[in-house]
């Protein structure tokens, strides 16, 4: 496994490999526009939730066996009226589609404030973690309060949230650099 500084750094030769530079020179090369830093953010989102659902993979956050806090929130919803099928394709699409809006609100502050860029989207991430897993899912009733939950749950948490960011800054990055 890799360390957060680790990941930082592989994160920036990665964006220097492609020439992309930083968020202050692009904004001096062209203009702001915040469709556009929507739209490279949302593409970020996507591909940021890709490349976090394949961590969870590898290090998944609930050991438990518990259910992931989209299908709960789906279930919820519905007041309890979807069968195993169903709460499967409505918490895909919470899953997918929280990645996208989250990607795009983030590629629209980046577009006129460029520092919430800093460490490669790595800060972004763990904003993310400690907005939703640490705050506003808990009181939701949606995941278990972070105090219950072990180090090893945590820290997969943290882990596959700086993936998330740090791939959603760097295709951010890329799509924008695109849309000139």
């Amino acid at each position: 496994m890799f360390t957060g500084d680790q990941i930082i750094e592989r994160a920036t030769a990665l964006k220097e490999r492609f020439g992309l530079s930083t968020p202050d020179d692009d904004m001096q090369r062209f203009s702001k526009s915040l469709l556009k830093g929507m739209f490279a953010g949302m593409i970020g989102g996507l591909v940021g939730t890709a490349a976090k659902t394949l961590a969870e993979k590898v290090y998944p956050p609930r050991v438990h066996g518990e259910p992931e806090p989209p299908a709960k929130l789906a279930q919820k919803a519905t007041g309890g009226q979807l069968d195993g099928g169903q709460t499967a394709v409505a918490a895909e699409a919470i899953h997918w589609g929280f990645g996208a809006l989250t990607g795009a609100a983030y590629g629209g502050l980046a577009e006129f404030y460029p520092k919430a860029t800093s460490k490669e989207g790595a800060s972004f991430g763990l904003t993310l973690a400690a907005l939703t897993h640490d705050s506003a899912l808990p009181a939701m009733g949606l995941s278990a309060d972070p105090k219950s939950r072990s180090q090893r749950e945590q820290t997969s948490e943290m882990v596959t949230h700086v993936i998330f960011g740090v791939v959603t800054e760097i295709v951010r990055s890329l799509t924008r650099k695109m849309l000139g």
